[in-house]
């Protein structure tokens, strides 16, 4: 296995678009038992933030990067604290195997930022997103096979392991989180889809009138 610091500086080359040898492709890894896991991301109700690149480098040293996203839809159940029953659908954010370490950028609305979150993931993870969970409701073996990702005010980031069946998400607490922003930005440094500033929009205007920042506790 790559040491943390050769992982972020792949990522670093990948984001920015430029040659990292001769990774193994996806192709020559296999995938899981299930197929491809999922990764979706979320904000608490009215604090909207858009996640717009990522990149995994997986168990099998597989890079993947990511220009086209699922959206990052608020939850309108999720008000002043994170709860374990949110669950969000991907349809774009698929891998074949569980991650080593992940990256990805995301502009916060309601921080009117840029962060850049760079997540080592625990080495159990891999054990856990193997392991059958039971059955769904069709009868089908059911696994922890998407990871959700809540980004709130802050620049606060929450993983939990999504079920397949139903029941409570996991909160999953990485080996090593890091957020930056401003001028620490390196690998996120000038993606932004709000160059003309940011605007609050929908319900956010209203929902935030009278409360005090950050609107909860994340």
């Amino acid at each position: 296995m790559l040491k943390p610091k050769a992982l972020y500086s792949l990522a670093l080359l990948l984001l920015n678009g430029c040659q990292t040898g001769k990774p193994r492709t996806p192709q020559e890894t296999g995938e899981m038992p299930y197929g491809k896991w999922r990764f979706a991301f979320f904000t608490p109700h009215a604090l909207p933030a858009v996640v717009t690149r990522a990149m995994i480098i997986d168990s099998e040293k597989v890079v993947s990067s990511y220009r086209t996203l699922d959206g990052t839809p608020g939850d309108p159940d999720t008000i002043q604290k994170w709860r374990d029953r949110t669950r969000i659908p991907a349809h774009f954010n698929k891998a074949r195997h569980p991650p080593v370490l992940m990256l990805f950028c995301w502009d916060s609305i309601i921080d009117k930022k840029t962060y850049e979150t760079q997540i080592i993931f625990p080495p159990s993870l891999r054990k856990i997103m193997l392991t059958p969970t039971g059955k769904d409701r069709q009868g089908n073996t059911a696994w922890y096979k998407t990871l959700l990702f809540g980004l709130a005010p802050e620049g606060k980031v929450r993983i939990w392991l999504q079920n397949s069946a139903a029941g409570d998400n996991v909160a999953l607490e990485p080996k090593k989180i890091t957020t930056l922003s401003g001028d620490k930005l390196d690998a996120c440094k000038g993606i932004n889809q709000h160059p003309n500033g940011y605007v609050y929009y929908g319900d956010t205007p209203e929902f935030i009138k009278g409360k005090t920042y950050p609107y909860g506790e994340w």
